[in-house]
């Protein structure tokens, strides 16, 4: 219950199939390099990527199960996170509930099979940062960076092609007074960036799968 109630992560025990798989949350607000305030409800990355390294290194653990309900958060952070899901050895899948926002999506998609719940939803936009900027050249120059890396990412990691990405975060029609897509369930499997709708039982019926080859 201390490895809950701290880093939002427990091990499942093994079962009939012999296998020992690790559960991680992703929940409320991905926390960066700024300390959030005690009402909000985050994921601290610092407490998520030496996780993940034990796992990695834990010959016991055959797997991760991810579970997110996030509405995104620190870029940086978030990034991080996936790159390191993405990286490890071990088989991985994601299940998204109530919504993966945001830099959220690109860890949804950081697995190796990824579902999403029927009411489930992602949303897609341009990046944006809080606090003050400098109008110059060299900020406009920066954001595109991040934007281009987390593209890239996406586009690589799932079966959307980066130019459908890039049309969904820029889309004016949908978000008031601001630009971007929701997407709602099965709307994501058909674009491309879920591989499938389904539960918490097909998340491990497939990590499952995937753990005996």
């Amino acid at each position: 219950m201390d490895e809950i109630k701290e880093y939002g992560t427990t091990t499942l025990k093994q079962d009939a199939a012999d296998h020992q798989i690790e559960l991680f949350t992703i929940i409320g607000e991905i926390e960066g390099h700024e300390v959030l305030p005690a009402t909000s409800k985050a994921t601290k990355y610092e407490h998520i990527l030496p996780k993940l390294a034990e796992v990695e290194e834990d010959n016991s653990i055959d797997g991760l199960l991810l579970l997110l309900n996030t509405m995104g958060g620190d870029v940086e952070s978030g990034l991080a996170i996936a790159e390191m899901i993405a990286s490890m050895s071990k088989p991985t899948v994601s299940l998204v509930l109530g919504g993966s926002h945001s830099i959220g999506v690109p860890l949804a998609i950081s697995t190796d099979y990824s579902f999403i719940v029927p009411t489930g939803t992602m949303v897609i936009h341009p990046v944006r940062l809080s606090g003050t900027t400098i109008g110059a050249k060299q900020t406009y120059d920066y954001f595109q960076q991040i934007q281009d890396r987390i593209t890239s990412f996406v586009s690589e990691h799932s079966r959307i092609e980066r130019k459908r990405l890039e049309e969904l975060m820029l889309n004016t029609g949908m978000l008031s007074k601001d630009l971007g897509t929701i997407l709602v369930g099965k709307q994501t499997v058909e674009e491309g960036l879920i591989n499938e709708v389904g539960g918490i039982h097909d998340a491990l019926v497939k990590l499952h799968s995937m753990i005996r080859g």
